[in-house]
């Protein structure tokens, strides 16, 4: 609904309004929150797509810039006498000491690695499907952070709007009552209430406008607006059924991101044990290598080589058993803790549901009691004119029928919210604005 009826000071005429859907495509497009999910998810994607280069070969270069000395005998065997007779002793040693630069190229390409590859590529997916899970809950929030804010505002404006009526009609009373004791058809006693209960409703409409104001700066915080935003969408209610809660149930059960994440998380654990457990598995490969530069080599150098290696751990200080328990025991609790989210999520549902039922039914028996309370202040208005009434009477009822508009009102948010409580606990919140326009009951 328009905010035109406002104070001056509480909103220009040139707010814009937006309504629910464009503010949330705008909360969508300026959240800080869902900005640092998503760039959550694009570093788990790139780091899953590096995984698809794991069965490649990794090539090295090796540059050293080295001194160094070498020492060789050589044993003259049969040869030791003529030796001796020219003053050679056996064996000859040879020492050599020089500067060189040794420049190697070595490829290795991985044959079997016990598993350890396609569990790192496994997790790796997991772990990206979690990002994306925590991104869609973020999601999820920050759309009903926004039907809070967003309906809450249009709440403080029908409070707003309700208080304002009833401040002025209690002033219009006041007048009456004041005219009415000039000709001696009321007392003094009677335009005493009539004023007191006037200042009590200008306390109460200057209360709900400075609510007001609060709710305007934290929808605008929300969107990032730098200035207050309009709401034209106003409260509803879906009189009809949405469904029945088995539905939502089952919904829940299958689309929250909590579920997601969770069976994400308990993937990357089942990864993690088979790890930990390609770790006591030996590891084949192949491998080449090629020197740069040969006139540098030493005598033990090869100019090139290549071959299948293998490569086998036989005792490590890590404990390699106890690491594989330690991974089982993490995926038992992860699947725990799927089970944990899904009762919590049928609990939440469940509850959700309930306010829902509840919200519809007081708004129901609001809606149909604010035509009686109107009548009702009609007819006591004419019956103080007539002196059959007493200003208390008039008073009672212009708080009535002003107390029941400000309760259907808060019936209504209260739908709004429980409604989008239902649609989060079930995955389901994105179709919030396809259930808003099946309303029926709007408070315009």
């Amino acid at each position: 609904m328009a905010c035109a009826w406002l104070a001056p000071a509480a909103l220009a005429a040139d707010v814009p309004a937006l309504s629910f859907e464009q503010a949330r495509e705008r909360l969508e497009q300026v959240s800080d929150a869902l900005a640092a999910a998503q760039a959550g998810v694009r570093n788990k994607q790139d780091l899953q797509d590096a995984t698809h280069y794991l069965r490649l070969p990794e090539i090295t270069g090796d540059v050293r810039r080295m001194q160094f000395q070498k020492t060789l005998n050589l044993p003259l065997g049969s040869l030791a006498p003529v030796a001796e007779a020219f003053g050679i002793e056996s064996p000859l040693e040879f020492v050599e000491r020089d500067w060189r630069t040794r420049p190697i190229i070595t490829a290795t390409l991985p044959l079997y690695s016990g598993g350890l590859i396609p569990a790192a590529q496994q997790a790796a997916q997991a772990a990206t499907t979690m990002a994306q899970a925590e991104r869609e809950a973020q999601r999820q929030s920050l759309s009903l952070q926004l039907v809070q804010a967003y309906f809450g505002q249009q709440l403080a404006e029908q409070a707003v709007q309700v208080r304002r009526e009833v401040r002025d009609g209690l002033e219009r009373h006041l007048q009456d009552a004041q005219k009415l004791e000039r000709e001696g058809f009321a007392t003094k006693a009677q335009r005493l209430q009539a004023n007191v209960a006037r200042d009590k409703a200008e306390r109460e409409y200057q209360k709900a406008v400075n609510d007001l104001a609060t709710l305007q700066q934290a929808l605008a915080t929300l969107l990032r607006s730098g200035g207050t935003v309009g709401t034209s969408s106003p409260l509803f209610v879906i009189s009809a059924p949405l469904g029945t809660r088995e539905e939502f149930e089952r919904s829940a059960l299958q689309r929250h991101p909590q579920v997601d994440r969770m069976r994400a998380l308990a993937a990357q654990a089942e990864q993690g044990v088979r790890v930990q457990q390609a770790k006591l598995k030996p590891q084949l490969y192949l491998f080449g290598q090629y020197d740069l530069r040969r006139r540098d080599a030493l005598l033990t150098d090869a100019d090139w080589a290549f071959g299948i290696g293998l490569r086998y751990t036989f005792l490590s200080p890590n404990a390699r058993p106890l690491q594989v328990s330690a991974a089982r025991a993490q995926l038992e609790q992860a699947q725990s803790g799927i089970s944990e989210v899904e009762n919590q999520l049928q609990l939440g549902v469940g509850k959700a549901w309930n306010e829902l039922d509840t919200a519809r039914a007081q708004f129901r028996l609001l809606d149909s009691s604010i035509a009686q309370a109107e009548e009702n202040l009609r007819l006591q208005e004419l019956s103080f004119r007539e002196g059959q009434a007493t200003s208390l009477d008039v008073i009672d009822a212009r708080l009535a029928l002003g107390g029941a508009r400000v309760e259907r009102a808060q019936a209504a948010y209260q739908f709004d919210v429980a409604l989008a409580q239902l649609l989060e606990v079930s995955g389901q919140l994105q179709r919030y604005d396809d259930f808003r326009r099946r309303a029926d009951k709007v408070l315009e």
